[in-house]
Protein backbone atom coordinates (compact mmCIF):
# COMPACT_ATOMS: atom_id res chain seq x y z
CA UNK A 1 0.00 0.00 0.00
CA UNK A 2 1.51 3.38 -0.91
CA UNK A 3 1.41 5.88 1.85
CA UNK A 4 1.84 9.69 1.69
CA UNK A 5 4.03 12.04 2.41
CA UNK A 6 2.16 14.05 5.03
CA UNK A 7 -0.53 12.39 7.34
CA UNK A 8 -2.89 14.49 9.69
CA UNK A 9 -6.10 14.92 11.01
CA UNK A 10 -8.92 17.61 11.04
CA UNK A 11 -8.56 19.35 13.98
CA UNK A 12 -11.47 22.11 13.07
CA UNK A 13 -14.27 23.08 10.97
CA UNK A 14 -15.54 26.86 10.25
CA UNK A 15 -18.08 28.34 8.72
CA UNK A 16 -18.67 32.17 8.42
CA UNK A 17 -22.00 32.39 7.36
CA UNK A 18 -21.81 36.77 7.06
CA UNK A 19 -18.65 37.47 5.30
CA UNK A 20 -16.56 39.03 7.92
CA UNK A 21 -18.49 38.40 10.52
CA UNK A 22 -18.21 36.39 13.62
CA UNK A 23 -17.38 31.93 12.35
CA UNK A 24 -19.12 28.60 13.83
CA UNK A 25 -16.58 26.00 15.05
CA UNK A 26 -18.71 22.94 13.90
CA UNK A 27 -17.94 19.29 14.31
CA UNK A 28 -19.00 18.59 10.88
CA UNK A 29 -20.13 20.60 7.61
CA UNK A 30 -21.12 19.19 4.12
CA UNK A 31 -18.88 19.50 1.25
CA UNK A 32 -20.65 21.72 -1.86
CA UNK A 33 -18.95 22.61 -4.70
CA UNK A 34 -18.80 26.19 -3.27
CA UNK A 35 -16.77 25.11 -0.15
CA UNK A 36 -18.96 24.35 3.11
CA UNK A 37 -22.28 24.84 3.46
CA UNK A 38 -23.55 27.93 3.95
CA UNK A 39 -20.05 29.82 4.47
CA UNK A 40 -20.24 33.46 3.00
CA UNK A 41 -23.58 33.27 2.06
CA UNK A 42 -24.47 36.56 3.41
CA UNK A 43 -22.55 39.55 3.13
CA UNK A 44 -23.11 43.29 4.51
CA UNK A 45 -22.88 46.04 1.65
CA UNK A 46 -22.78 49.98 1.83
CA UNK A 47 -25.13 52.14 -0.36
CA UNK A 48 -23.86 51.79 -3.23
CA UNK A 49 -23.68 47.67 -2.79
CA UNK A 50 -20.27 47.14 -1.95
CA UNK A 51 -19.15 44.96 -0.35
CA UNK A 52 -17.65 46.17 3.13
CA UNK A 53 -15.28 43.87 5.81
CA UNK A 54 -13.06 44.02 8.73
CA UNK A 55 -10.43 45.88 6.99
CA UNK A 56 -12.88 49.12 6.94
CA UNK A 57 -15.36 47.86 9.98
CA UNK A 58 -13.39 46.11 12.94
CA UNK A 59 -16.41 45.88 14.92
CA UNK A 60 -17.69 42.86 12.59
CA UNK A 61 -16.00 40.95 14.39
CA UNK A 62 -18.06 41.14 17.46
CA UNK A 63 -21.11 39.92 15.83
CA UNK A 64 -21.76 36.26 16.56
CA UNK A 65 -23.18 33.75 14.27
CA UNK A 66 -25.66 30.65 15.74
CA UNK A 67 -27.50 28.14 13.41
CA UNK A 68 -31.31 27.88 15.23
CA UNK A 69 -32.31 24.41 13.71
CA UNK A 70 -32.13 21.09 13.31
CA UNK A 71 -29.50 21.01 9.88
CA UNK A 72 -27.52 24.31 9.18
CA UNK A 73 -29.69 24.38 6.18
CA UNK A 74 -33.08 24.62 7.66
CA UNK A 75 -34.33 26.88 10.63
CA UNK A 76 -33.03 30.48 11.08
CA UNK A 77 -29.97 32.35 11.07
CA UNK A 78 -29.02 34.17 14.69
CA UNK A 79 -26.98 37.01 14.52
CA UNK A 80 -25.66 38.47 18.10
CA UNK A 81 -23.56 41.53 18.81
CA UNK A 82 -22.51 43.97 21.90
CA UNK A 83 -25.60 45.63 23.04
CA UNK A 84 -28.18 44.72 20.40
CA UNK A 85 -31.28 42.24 20.64
CA UNK A 86 -30.58 39.64 18.47
CA UNK A 87 -31.45 39.75 14.80
CA UNK A 88 -33.18 35.99 13.47
CA UNK A 89 -33.28 34.95 10.05
CA UNK A 90 -35.02 32.64 8.36
CA UNK A 91 -32.40 30.72 6.14
CA UNK A 92 -34.77 29.44 3.73
CA UNK A 93 -36.52 33.26 3.04
CA UNK A 94 -35.26 35.72 1.09
CA UNK A 95 -36.78 39.05 0.26
CA UNK A 96 -35.84 41.66 -3.07
CA UNK A 97 -33.50 40.72 -6.18
CA UNK A 98 -30.22 42.86 -6.11
CA UNK A 99 -26.95 43.36 -7.08
CA UNK A 100 -23.71 43.73 -5.06
CA UNK A 101 -20.54 43.81 -5.32
CA UNK A 102 -17.51 41.55 -4.33
CA UNK A 103 -13.76 42.48 -5.10
CA UNK A 104 -14.26 42.70 -8.91
CA UNK A 105 -16.91 41.00 -9.11
CA UNK A 106 -20.59 42.20 -10.00
CA UNK A 107 -23.31 39.16 -8.37
CA UNK A 108 -26.72 38.42 -8.42
CA UNK A 109 -27.99 38.20 -5.06
CA UNK A 110 -31.12 38.73 -2.29
CA UNK A 111 -31.91 41.78 -0.27
CA UNK A 112 -32.56 40.33 3.08
CA UNK A 113 -34.91 43.41 4.06
CA UNK A 114 -35.28 46.45 5.84
CA UNK A 115 -35.14 44.96 9.56
CA UNK A 116 -31.81 43.21 9.19
CA UNK A 117 -30.54 46.47 7.34
CA UNK A 118 -31.59 48.92 10.61
CA UNK A 119 -29.58 46.05 12.45
CA UNK A 120 -26.38 46.39 11.01
CA UNK A 121 -27.00 50.15 10.23
CA UNK A 122 -27.40 50.64 14.08
CA UNK A 123 -24.82 48.68 14.86
CA UNK A 124 -21.59 49.18 12.85
CA UNK A 125 -23.07 53.01 13.02
CA UNK A 126 -21.26 52.67 16.54
CA UNK A 127 -17.30 51.39 15.52
CA UNK A 128 -14.72 53.10 13.65
CA UNK A 129 -15.68 53.95 10.18
CA UNK A 130 -18.97 52.95 10.30
CA UNK A 131 -21.71 56.08 10.08
CA UNK A 132 -23.40 54.76 6.40
CA UNK A 133 -26.00 52.86 6.40
CA UNK A 134 -25.67 48.95 5.26
CA UNK A 135 -27.79 45.91 3.70
CA UNK A 136 -27.36 42.66 4.10
CA UNK A 137 -27.58 40.82 0.91
CA UNK A 138 -27.95 36.17 0.53
CA UNK A 139 -26.09 35.44 -2.63
CA UNK A 140 -27.83 33.94 -5.53
CA UNK A 141 -27.05 30.30 -6.21
CA UNK A 142 -28.12 30.65 -9.88
CA UNK A 143 -25.24 32.78 -10.30
CA UNK A 144 -21.74 31.42 -10.85
CA UNK A 145 -19.00 33.31 -9.62
CA UNK A 146 -15.30 31.48 -10.47
CA UNK A 147 -12.09 31.73 -8.99
CA UNK A 148 -9.13 32.67 -11.16
CA UNK A 149 -8.90 29.99 -13.87
CA UNK A 150 -5.37 31.45 -14.01
CA UNK A 151 -4.85 30.11 -10.65
CA UNK A 152 -7.27 26.71 -11.10
CA UNK A 153 -5.43 25.91 -14.07
CA UNK A 154 -8.38 26.65 -15.82
CA UNK A 155 -11.12 24.34 -13.62
CA UNK A 156 -14.05 25.95 -13.04
CA UNK A 157 -14.58 26.73 -9.19
CA UNK A 158 -17.54 28.22 -8.05
CA UNK A 159 -17.57 30.96 -4.95
CA UNK A 160 -19.97 32.35 -3.11
CA UNK A 161 -18.90 35.44 -1.14
CA UNK A 162 -15.55 34.53 -0.25
CA UNK A 163 -12.89 36.44 -1.32
CA UNK A 164 -12.12 34.18 -4.22
CA UNK A 165 -11.91 30.32 -3.32
CA UNK A 166 -13.93 27.67 -1.89
CA UNK A 167 -11.92 26.92 0.85
CA UNK A 168 -8.61 27.56 3.16
CA UNK A 169 -6.69 24.86 4.86
CA UNK A 170 -4.21 26.07 7.66
CA UNK A 171 -2.28 23.87 9.49
CA UNK A 172 -2.21 23.82 13.08
CA UNK A 173 2.00 23.78 13.56
CA UNK A 174 1.70 27.06 11.16
CA UNK A 175 -0.43 28.59 14.18
CA UNK A 176 1.87 27.02 16.82
CA UNK A 177 5.09 27.96 15.08
CA UNK A 178 3.75 32.32 15.15
CA UNK A 179 3.17 31.80 18.52
CA UNK A 180 6.28 30.26 19.40
CA UNK A 181 7.73 33.51 17.37
CA UNK A 182 5.14 35.96 18.78
CA UNK A 183 5.91 34.59 22.34
CA UNK A 184 9.83 35.36 22.08
CA UNK A 185 8.97 39.05 20.64
CA UNK A 186 7.08 39.45 24.25
CA UNK A 187 3.80 39.42 21.99
CA UNK A 188 0.05 37.91 23.46
CA UNK A 189 -0.39 34.23 21.61
CA UNK A 190 -3.04 34.09 18.78
CA UNK A 191 -5.24 31.23 17.86
CA UNK A 192 -6.36 30.15 14.33
CA UNK A 193 -9.29 32.27 13.91
CA UNK A 194 -7.36 35.14 13.01
CA UNK A 195 -7.15 33.45 9.60
CA UNK A 196 -10.56 32.42 9.37
CA UNK A 197 -9.85 28.79 7.71
CA UNK A 198 -12.88 26.78 7.01
CA UNK A 199 -10.28 23.58 7.98
CA UNK A 200 -7.58 23.53 10.09
CA UNK A 201 -5.34 20.55 10.01
CA UNK A 202 -3.06 19.03 13.20
CA UNK A 203 -0.31 16.40 12.51
CA UNK A 204 1.80 18.68 9.50
CA UNK A 205 4.29 20.34 9.34
CA UNK A 206 4.17 24.01 9.73
CA UNK A 207 2.84 25.37 5.76
CA UNK A 208 2.86 21.65 4.52
CA UNK A 209 -0.23 23.08 3.30
CA UNK A 210 1.88 25.03 1.01
CA UNK A 211 4.15 22.55 -0.56
CA UNK A 212 1.97 19.63 -0.89
CA UNK A 213 -0.80 18.70 -4.34
CA UNK A 214 -4.05 17.62 -3.78
CA UNK A 215 -5.38 16.82 -0.29
CA UNK A 216 -7.18 13.56 0.11
CA UNK A 217 -9.75 13.12 2.79
CA UNK A 218 -11.55 9.86 4.06
CA UNK A 219 -15.07 11.05 5.08
CA UNK A 220 -17.80 8.23 5.64
CA UNK A 221 -19.10 8.20 2.15
CA UNK A 222 -15.62 7.99 0.22
CA UNK A 223 -12.38 10.17 -0.54
CA UNK A 224 -12.97 13.73 -0.96
CA UNK A 225 -10.32 15.49 -2.67
CA UNK A 226 -9.32 19.39 -1.96
CA UNK A 227 -6.53 21.03 -4.58
CA UNK A 228 -4.46 23.64 -3.23
CA UNK A 229 -4.15 26.69 -5.62
CA UNK A 230 -3.28 29.90 -4.45
CA UNK A 231 -1.28 30.71 -1.34
CA UNK A 232 -3.56 33.06 0.73
CA UNK A 233 -2.30 36.79 1.08
CA UNK A 234 -3.20 38.57 3.81
CA UNK A 235 -4.25 42.32 4.63
CA UNK A 236 -4.91 43.35 8.23
CA UNK A 237 -7.52 41.07 9.03
CA UNK A 238 -5.12 38.33 11.55
CA UNK A 239 -4.08 41.89 13.53
CA UNK A 240 -7.95 42.38 14.78
CA UNK A 241 -8.27 40.49 17.90
CA UNK A 242 -11.70 38.67 17.00
CA UNK A 243 -13.29 39.16 20.55
CA UNK A 244 -12.20 42.72 21.32
CA UNK A 245 -12.36 43.65 17.66
CA UNK A 246 -9.46 45.68 18.74
CA UNK A 247 -6.23 45.60 16.14
CA UNK A 248 -2.60 45.33 17.24
CA UNK A 249 0.33 45.00 14.30
CA UNK A 250 1.81 42.19 15.97
CA UNK A 251 0.99 39.60 13.65
CA UNK A 252 1.61 41.09 10.50
CA UNK A 253 4.57 42.65 11.34
CA UNK A 254 6.08 39.00 12.77
CA UNK A 255 4.52 37.13 9.99
CA UNK A 256 6.39 39.84 7.85
CA UNK A 257 10.45 38.51 8.71
CA UNK A 258 9.24 34.88 7.38
CA UNK A 259 6.04 34.80 5.62
CA UNK A 260 6.92 36.53 2.36
CA UNK A 261 6.08 35.00 -0.78
CA UNK A 262 7.42 35.15 -3.94
CA UNK A 263 4.57 33.39 -5.79
CA UNK A 264 2.84 36.74 -4.90
CA UNK A 265 5.39 39.39 -5.33
CA UNK A 266 6.79 39.04 -1.44
CA UNK A 267 2.85 39.65 -0.05
CA UNK A 268 2.60 37.49 3.04
CA UNK A 269 0.82 34.72 2.97
CA UNK A 270 -0.53 32.25 5.60
CA UNK A 271 -2.56 29.16 4.38
CA UNK A 272 -3.52 27.95 1.23
CA UNK A 273 -6.90 28.25 -0.84
CA UNK A 274 -8.07 24.95 -2.36
CA UNK A 275 -10.65 23.97 -4.81
CA UNK A 276 -12.79 20.75 -4.67
CA UNK A 277 -12.04 18.34 -6.94
CA UNK A 278 -13.49 15.39 -5.73
CA UNK A 279 -16.15 14.56 -3.22
CA UNK A 280 -19.00 17.13 -3.53
CA UNK A 281 -22.15 16.21 -0.78
CA UNK A 282 -19.74 14.44 1.25
CA UNK A 283 -19.23 15.24 5.36
CA UNK A 284 -16.21 16.53 6.62
CA UNK A 285 -15.92 15.82 10.04
CA UNK A 286 -13.20 16.78 13.21
CA UNK A 287 -11.10 13.82 13.21
CA UNK A 288 -10.82 12.57 10.01
CA UNK A 289 -7.92 11.50 7.98
CA UNK A 290 -6.17 14.30 5.68
CA UNK A 291 -3.29 12.97 3.64
CA UNK A 292 -1.35 14.50 0.50
CA UNK A 293 2.22 13.69 -0.84
CA UNK A 294 4.57 16.65 -1.37
CA UNK A 295 4.36 18.74 -5.16
CA UNK A 296 7.59 20.64 -5.84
Amino acid sequence: MQTSDVVGRISSLHVYPVKSCGGLALPQALLTETGLDLDRAWMVVDEAGEFVTQRELPRMALIQTAFKGDTLGSGELVLRAPGMLALHLRVDTVEAPTRVRVWQDEVAAFDMGDLAAQWFTDFLAQGAGGGGRYRLARFDPEHRRLSSLKWTGGVEAPNQFSDGYPLLVVSQSAVDDLNTRLKAAGQPVVDARRFRPNIVIEGWEAHDEDRVGPITIDTDEGEVQLTPVKPCSRCPIPNIDPDTAQSHPSVNDTLQAYRQDARLNGAITFGMNCIVTAGLDRWLKVGQVARADYAF
